[in-house]
């Protein structure tokens, strides 16, 4: 089942960046949590595929509640996008979706209203180059499982 964050109230804001091929990275303040940073194998979709983007959540609601229904969830947050878009489809609500896998299964999904989500011009992306970067460099070598000695080093997925 996925988790939807309390109906998103519980997605504050956050930033992903799609800049280098086959990585998004970004970081997303959660109610309960605070700030989560974010690393996934894949790509954005759509007008959004090589970007970056940023999102505050109109509906954003700090929930008590919030830190109890997510104590499983991975701080990081390290995974697989399973789509990423302004433009989803035409069954799906408007911009952003957000939806992914986490190392151990879980299926995280984020829906929010379109004036909730921009594209960052390109001087606006530059501000966030060293954040990228940093969680790039940390987090991407934490996308391999680990291995037994006698197996060579796989992708998870």
């Amino acid at each position: 089942m996925a988790q939807k964050f309390g109906n998103f109230r519980w997605i504050k804001e956050g930033f992903l960046d799609g800049r280098v091929n086959g990585s998004v990275v970004g970081r997303m303040t959660i109610a309960g949590l605070g700030p989560v940073d974010v690393c996934l194998k894949g790509t954005m979709s759509g007008e959004i595929a090589g970007r970056v983007i940023r999102f505050c959540n109109s509906k954003y609601l700090e929930d008590p509640r919030a830190a109890e229904v997510l104590i499983d969830f991975d701080v990081p947050q390290i995974g697989k996008v399973s789509l990423i878009s302004f433009d989803p489809h035409p069954l799906l609500p408007p911009p952003p979706y957000i939806e992914w896998f986490s190392l151990n299964e879980q299926h995280y999904r984020i829906e929010l209203a379109a004036e909730d989500a921009y594209i960052l011009s390109e001087d606006q992306a530059q501000d966030l180059d060293q954040d990228c970067q940093a969680l790039r460099k940390t987090l991407l070598p934490l996308l391999n499982v680990p291995t037994t000695p006698s197996q060579p080093q796989q992708e998870w997925f």
